[in-house]
């Protein structure tokens, strides 16, 4: 199993045999091994990874660096676990037709009421009941048990969270830009970073 992190860039589409695909934009930097984590050592395997630069390291990470013996600035650093590769060539892990697991950090959408989150209908529109049409309606039951129920969907925080999508499939892959292409929408904004495992 390879894991490979890149940024969300925009959508767009193709067409295959006369039918539209939808497709994700994704920008892969280059992965440089910073340090290995051992059994021995950390009581796991895995390798430190950085994706891609940037200007400025802050002092704790410039520190790490500098003890690495890494010249350069990651803008991100990922452990892989159970890798022993020194480094990625990701032209051999990203071929087109690959199927592959996405995870990334959806949008988030702050507190929503139950007709955003939940997708409930609401109350009637007819009848006077001008403040009821995007209400949750009754949400506890009488003397038993006497409370709401745990889980019972409301209004409150929406997004912002880890999702998985499954089985996407590669639809290409350029190692000298760097630009990949994703078939299907995945979780997150612009510029989210995201974690693509092949099966």
């Amino acid at each position: 199993m390879k894991q490979v992190y890149a940024t969300k860039q925009s959508m767009t589409q193709t067409f295959v045999e006369g039918k539209r695909i939808p497709l994700t934009v994704l920008s892969v930097d280059p992965h440089v091994l910073i340090s290995q984590k051992t059994i021995e050592k950390d009581g796991y395997q895995a390798s430190v990874m950085g994706i891609g630069t940037k200007k400025k390291a802050n002092k704790p990470v410039a520190g790490y660096l500098k003890k690495a013996g890494i010249g350069l600035n990651p803008r991100i650093i990922r452990e892989v676990s159970g890798e022993e590769t020194a480094n990625y060539n990701l032209a051999e892990i990203l071929v087109p037709g690959t199927i592959v697991n996405i995870t990334a950090t959806s949008k988030g959408k702050g507190t929503s009421g139950v007709v955003k989150r939940w997708h409930f209908a609401g109350g009637p529109k007819t009848h006077g009941q001008s403040d009821r049409e995007r209400a949750p309606g009754s949400i506890g039951r009488g003397t038993t048990p006497g409370r709401i129920v745990k889980g019972k969907r409301m209004a409150g925080h929406m997004g912002d969270v880890n999702v998985t999508i499954e089985n996407l499939k590669i639809h290409s892959f350029d190692a000298t830009t760097g630009v990949l292409q994703i078939t299907g929408a995945i979780p997150g904004g612009r510029g989210a970073v995201t974690k693509i495992t092949i099966k």
